[in-house]
C-alpha cells in the first residue's frame, strides 16, 4: 500500500537532508519544497511587511498543488515540509509580529481552510526539532543571501509555533525526530534508525516499554 509522508520544520534543520536520504532508501517518490520558486522570497527577507502576504500566498496555492499530486501519486511519496506549516506556523507568525496585516492574513486563512480540507492528510508528518543554535549554523553553511538576514529571534518564534503546532495536530501521527542529536548524514546508523521508527509509526507497530518503578506508580514510558 502507497504511503505519504511529510517531512516538517524550521529554516535550515534538514527537511530537504532528509528528504533525500529517506526516498533513496525506500524507493519512494521526493517532492521538494519550492524556495528557489518563489519569485517573491528574496523581496520577502528584505521587507517582511511588504510582501508576506504575496509570498505566503504563493506558498499555499503551491504546496496545496503539490499536495493533492502526492495524494493522486501511484506510489509512496515523502515531502519537504507541508502545507499545514505554511499556515500554521509561518503565516501565523507573521500575523502575530505585525506582518501581516488583519485583512490579509483572514483572507489567507480562509483560503487556507476552504482548500485544505477537500485535501486527505498524510500518513505521517515526521517533524525534525532542532535549536536556534543548530538552525544558524546550518542556515551559514548552506549559505543563502537572502537567508543571511534571519534573525534569532525569528528561528525561535517560528520554533515556538511548531512546538504549538505538533502538539495540537491530530490529523495525522507525529515522529518527532530530535534534530541536534541525531546526524544522519555522518552516521547510517541514525538514518537507519529514523526509517524504523518511521515503518512502525506508518504499521502502528510502535513498541510501549514499561520501567517498573513507573507502572508501581500507575504510569508508562513510550518510546
Amino acid at each position: 500500500m502507497k504511503k505519504f509522508v511529510a517531512v516538517a520544520g524550521n529554516i535550515g534543520v534538514g527537511k530537504s537532508t532528509l528528504v533525500s536520504m529517506l526516498s533513496k532508501s525506500l524507493g519512494w517518490k521526493p517532492f521538494y519544497e519550492p524556495e528557489t520558486e518563489n519569485p517573491y522570497l528574496p523581496d520577502f527577507y528584505r521587507n517582511m511587511k511588504a510582501w508576506a502576504f504575496h509570498s505566503q500566498v504563493f506558498f499555499l496555492t503551491h504546496r496545496l498543488r503539490i499536495h493533492r499530486k502526492l495524494i493522486d501519486h501511484p506510489t509512496s511519496v515523502v515531502q519537504d515540509r507541508s502545507v499545514y506549516e505554511d499556515a500554521e506556523v509561518f503565516a501565523r507568525n507573521l500575523y502575530r509580529q505585525k506582518q501581516m496585516g488583519e485583512r490579509d492574513y483572514e483572507t489567507y486563512q480562509e483560503l487556507y481552510h476552504v482548500l485544505s480540507e477537500f485535501l486527505p492528510p498524510p500518513d505521517l508528518v515526521v517533524y525534525l526539532r532542532a535549536s536556534v543554535e543548530t538552525l544558524q549554523w546550518r542556515i551559514q553553511r548552506r549559505g543563502r543571501d537572502y537567508e543571511s538576514k534571519i534573525s534569532p529571534k525569528y528561528l525561535g518564534q517560528l520554533n515556538d509555533l511548531y512546538e504549538d503546532w505538533v502538539e495540537n495536530f491530530n490529523l495525522c501521527p507525529v515522529l518527532t525526530v530530535p534534530a541536534d542529536d541525531i546526524n544522519y548524514v555522518k552516521h547510517p546508523a541514525h538514518l537507519e534508525m529514523v526509517i524504523q521508527k518511521v515503518d512502525q509509526k506508518l504499521t502502528g507497530k510502535d513498541v510501549v516499554v514499561f520501567d517498573p518503578i513507573e507502572v508501581e506508580n500507575g504510569r508508562s514510558s513510550h518510546y
